[in-house]
């Protein structure tokens, strides 16, 4: 347990309990350099993978991670996964391409891993892991994930009003956005903030870690109703990303723009396809 009060997670997997631990920066693998995240967007289908992008440090997410079959890149800082229903619909994708690479995960994924892959969390545990949105905070108040958090007390059993953190530290929250509150992490050791696409935390985490500029590739969205690159048209999985487009991405990404600008961090959106959606990325 850290001076924050967060604690490992206890994970049964086939009769054998695992401690996976919470994210620490003080124990994790700073990057400050500049970091390439790299999404699902049909756009990446059209990048061209120059040594210079494959040097540099890169984080995948989601189905991005078959990227590494058909190209070398050189320090792969981190693998996001924030939605279980990834692995639902493409534990795959983990079991041809995941090798141990450094994986951030939350819970629900975590525990959806231990029932479709639990030989991933047998084998490659001491790689994992575990991060949380502030709004959901865990229910085990053994846990105490908000200890640091002078509004609360206890750990909250339901999800909580970005509002709640608007004096906090550690997040820059906009009340004024519509129809709710949006917002980004400092911080993600107390939580990051969730704005509907794995990607915005990635940046998060990114931004945690040290990143010097964060390059954002095939965050398309726009073409939200086409495969991702790594599908057919006919083992596309569901995506919800058209509704959340204009109320709560494109603002969360032009407020992550401008708060991480001010802390001396660039963020850049690469992708050709939704470049004109956002002022300030």
């Amino acid at each position: 347990m850290n001076s924050k009060g967060i604690s490992n997670y206890q994970i049964k997997v086939q009769g054998k309990t695992y401690s996976v631990p919470f994210f620490n920066k003080k124990n994790a693998n700073h990057i400050n350099k500049s970091v390439n995240i790299f999404a699902s967007g049909p756009s990446i289908d059209q990048l061209s993978f120059t040594d210079d992008l494959l040097e540099n440090p890169s984080i995948f997410v989601n189905g991005s991670l078959s990227l590494i079959d058909k190209h070398d890149f050189a320090n792969i800082a981190a693998y996001v996964i924030s939605d279980e229903r990834f692995i639902k619909h493409n534990a795959e994708i983990l079991e041809q391409f995941y090798t141990g690479q450094p994986l951030y995960i939350t819970k629900p994924v975590i525990d959806t891993i231990a029932t479709a892959l639990p030989n991933l969390i047998q084998k490659y545990q001491d790689s994992i892991t575990l991060i949380y949105p502030v709004d959901r905070p865990l229910t085990d108040d053994k846990l105490s994930l908000l200890k640091s958090l002078p509004i609360l007390n206890k750990v909250a059993k339901k999800k909580l009003s970005l509002d709640k953190f608007k004096d906090h530290q550690d997040f820059v929250i906009d009340s004024t956005n519509s129809p709710k509150p949006i917002g980004v992490s400092l911080d993600i050791e107390n939580g990051f903030v969730e704005a509907g696409t794995v990607a915005f935390v990635a940046a998060q985490l990114a931004y945690t870690l040290g990143a010097k500029k964060i390059s954002l590739y095939g965050i398309d969205l726009i073409n939200s109703s086409q495969p991702r690159f790594y599908e057919s048209k006919d083992d596309a999985a569901p995506c919800k990303l058209d509704k959340a487009i204009t109320d709560r991405i494109v603002p969360s990404f032009d407020l992550m723009g401008i708060v991480y600008d001010q802390h001396g961090v660039k963020v850049t959106n690469k992708s050709p396809v939704s470049k004109g959606l956002f002022r300030n990325i």
